[in-house]
């Protein structure tokens, strides 16, 4: 059953065009122009109860934008939402009882006083019992390991602790449907582990969906089997983080160790290696290439017959690796969508 449904979704900002100098203010003033921005364009998909999304594209793709209509944060310029049987802008309270938005980038604690403060305040805007505040305070402090930081004053908690205390909060009342913008931005290693286990386990305890977009893809990894990609403000792909690859990035990694390490000064055999692939990086005698799938055979062949090898291996690449050559090349075909 499906708790997200999006419709030929659009948002088009109009933006004033102001010309330089005195004149170009004056009318600026008496009679403005405007240009249109397009920052989302005919989106349409279904998330169904349960699910954990990745949300994936570059910086300006429109992720936020969307998560922000999905939300009811702003008004769509164009198309149709539903999410948990309500149309978001509308930004009713039963609507607002059964969603959540977590923005890595802001927060909602109150920075000098203590969590527990703010984590009251929140029970009472939804209105939950005392009886119930307590209970769920206890459950999801205690998946969060944070029962003895709540008492501290939130300037106090390091990053990581008041990430989750931000989940803590937007949880409290229990929502079916989760919006995570780059909840782990700026945690290290261990934090960012933390929070991604701790999500698994509330959607596999709860039930609830979960929109997760990062700049971390060990978060789309680790937690989503499907993802959404949006370019320029379209949604260009909709499938599983496998089919992601073989329909964007047809590349697999060679690792290859050579038998005698290399030198800057040594040109002409770095050129050579280089010529392998578009992408190689050399680290004294190991060298990294990104291989089309089609071509592999062969440059694995030419790979061994010209250089002396100890070892080569074969792999896919990292995720994060081939979505980043995709949208830095422009390699994406915006006429065809998944």
């Amino acid at each position: 059953m499906s708790i997200i449904t999006v419709e030929n979704l659009g948002k088009v900002y109009p933006v004033a065009i102001k010309e330089a100098g005195i004149t170009g203010t004056l009318r600026h003033f008496w009679r403005r122009a405007y240009r249109s921005i397009v920052a989302v364009q005919d989106i349409s998909f279904q998330i169904d109860a349960g699910e954990i999304v990745g949300f994936l594209g570059p910086n300006g793709a429109g992720k936020t934008t969307t998560l922000k209509m999905l939300t009811g944060l702003i008004h769509p310029s164009t198309g149709r939402v539903r999410v948990a049987g309500h149309i978001p802008f509308r930004r009713e309270s039963s609507f607002l009882q059964k969603i959540t938005l977590v923005m890595g980038q802001k927060q909602q604690l109150i920075w000098d006083l203590p969590a527990m403060d703010s984590l009251r305040i929140n029970a009472a805007v939804y209105g939950i019992s005392d009886k119930i505040f307590q209970s769920r305070l206890g459950e999801l402090s205690e998946m969060l390991a944070l029962k003895d930081k709540l008492d501290q004053p939130v300037r106090k908690l390091s990053l990581g602790e008041r990430m989750k205390a931000e989940l803590l909060a937007a949880l409290l009342h229990r929502p079916q449907v989760l919006f995570m913008d780059e909840p782990t931005l700026g945690l290290d290693i261990n934090a960012q582990a933390s929070v991604r286990e701790f999500l698994r386990h509330y959607n596999q305890e709860y039930g609830a969906s979960i929109i997760l977009t990062s700049h971390y893809m060990a978060d789309i990894t680790a937690l989503c089997d499907r993802v959404l990609l949006i370019y320029e403000g379209r949604l260009i792909y909709d499938g599983s983080l496998d089919g992601l690859l073989e329909k964007f990035a047809p590349y697999r990694e060679v690792r290859v160790e050579l038998a005698h390490p290399l030198s800057e000064t040594e040109t002409e055999r770095i050129e050579s290696l280089q010529a392998y692939s578009d992408f190689t990086a050399i680290d004294g005698q190991f060298v990294r290439f990104l291989v089309q799938r089609d071509t592999l055979t062969k440059t694995v062949s030419r790979i061994l017959a010209e250089q002396e090898v100890i070892d080569l291996t074969v792999s896919d690449p990292p995720i994060e690796e081939i979505i980043g050559k995709v949208f830095r090349s422009g390699n994406v075909n915006l006429d065809t969508q998944a």
